[in-house]
């Protein structure tokens, strides 16, 4: 682990150390090594099949390392699930919802699996609903809700038992132009410390402090946005990294 929380600074809040992970000869992620410290909004950048989503998986306990470690908050991943998990909020991509439920039926039913007192569960509902603009919706099937409103609903779920860390896999796609404004203002007032996997590059433009660019398995570029000021466009800069690597 690094030095940095071994002695004390909590200032670092999710860190990779030579995290890989191998199916037979394919490696999906290889000898990953970042940070990202309290209240930074990190871009976790790559195109499709990169290893954004099962470093996430790692990160959160959901999938172990072949090799390496992840740390969350202090707190070893591998060693202490329960632990790490406490102090995350894991958004997936196509996260399961009950269609059936309504968002609050839902909020309730998760809020009681996680063993919230009564009190405490009410107030954080009625915080997560104006959090994430839920007021109208409150008692509507989410089956029937849009796109966007779900996406919503899986981001005030995952809010809800105050995590420090949110780990948030591709949270705006398939959403329509105003729907992504909503969830990108949303991200950001929250205050949180952020790692947003994406492969848009307009997230990295609106919302990233810093950017780690993934491709085939392997972190091949760590910096911020404007470290990319004197690029004629992102999207060649990610064309002709993820190309050459």
């Amino acid at each position: 682990m690094s030095d940095d929380i071994s002695t004390g600074n909590s200032s670092i809040m999710i860190e990779a150390i030579g995290l890989s992970k191998y199916y037979g000869k394919f490696k999906a992620v290889e000898d990953l090594n970042f940070k990202v410290r309290e209240g930074e909004i990190v871009a976790f950048l790559g195109p499709n099949g990169a290893g954004k989503s099962t470093t996430m998986k790692m990160l959160t306990g959901y999938l172990a390392p072949s090799a390496g470690e992840a740390w969350i908050c202090g707190e070893n991943v591998l060693e202490n699930r329960m632990a790490s998990a406490n102090r995350i909020g894991y958004l997936p991509e196509n996260g399961p919802l009950y269609e059936e439920m309504t968002p609050l039926d839902l909020l309730d039913f998760f809020g009681n699996a996680r063993g919230m007192d009564a009190d405490r569960l009410e107030a954080r509902i009625e915080k997560v609903i104006a959090q994430c603009s839920l007021n109208t919706v409150m008692n509507k099937p989410i089956g029937k809700l849009s796109r966007g409103y779900r996406q919503r609903v899986g981001m005030a779920n995952v809010l809800l038992h105050e995590p420090d860390v949110l780990i948030m896999d591709e949270p705006t796609a398939g959403l329509d132009p105003n729907q992504i404004l909503e969830v990108r203002s949303t991200i950001k007032k929250l205050g949180k410390t952020v790692l947003l996997s994406t492969h848009i590059l307009q997230e990295v433009r609106e919302m990233a402090d810093r950017i780690l660019l993934i491709n085939e398995g392997r972190l091949i570029f760590e910096g911020k946005p404007e470290d990319l000021r004197e690029e004629s466009s992102l999207d060649s800069w990610f064309r002709n990294q993820t190309a050459a690597a």
